[in-house]
């Protein structure tokens, strides 16, 4: 690990994966990506984890591809006992790495805490995780503790014109046009 250069924390960070187990004797992780295409995370430069409260900044030497994983090699870690104190930190970067995206894109960052209400105002609930399976993005929802149908956690599907009808960021809502006793 770097320790010549000092470079700031990250003041909004984002977690784009997260350190595996050691991979052989020379101090090589395993990486699992939560980036859409695996190896985009190391598009995201500086990389960060926080140890004991504390962001530190890991510094990659090199990565590639090992059957269906990705393993890399940080700077200063040199032995497998060295990378497994590293094992299951996640790595951060500062959002600003981030690239701008297009007119109704969303990152799931900027959609987690947004209150979800029908068109009718009935409010369904806050988004607390996303979910992605082969065809859209799933909105999870947790249901207000008085919710009128006793329900606890909704799954709405995010597609843009047919479901999501509006997304006012500023305002951290989210207008939908599904039914709430689904």
């Amino acid at each position: 690990m770097s320790t010549q250069t000092k470079l700031q924390p990250p003041a909004n960070p984002i977690v784009l994966g997260k350190l595996g187990a050691a991979y052989g004797i020379r101090g090589w992780l395993k990486v699992f990506s939560s980036t859409e295409h695996a190896e985009s995370i190391f598009d995201y430069q500086p990389w960060f984890i926080q140890r004991s409260g504390q962001w530190q900044h890991i510094e990659i030497e090199d990565w590639k591809h090992h059957n269906k994983d990705i393993i890399v090699k940080l700077k200063g870690v040199e032995d497998r006992d060295a990378a497994t104190l590293l094992t299951n930190f996640e790595i951060a970067v500062d959002s600003t790495q981030l690239p701008e995206l297009e007119n109704n894109e969303y990152y799931w960052k900027d959609l987690m805490g947004c209150h979800v209400v029908t068109l009718d105002g009935y409010d369904l609930g806050t988004v607390v995780d996303m979910m992605e399976t082969g065809s859209n993005d799933v909105l999870v929802i947790k249901a207000n503790l008085k919710d009128a149908f006793g329900i606890k956690e909704r799954l709405v599907p995010f597609l843009d014109g047919q479901v999501i009808k509006k997304v006012d960021l500023s305002a951290q809502v989210i207008e939908v046009e599904w039914d709430p006793g689904f």
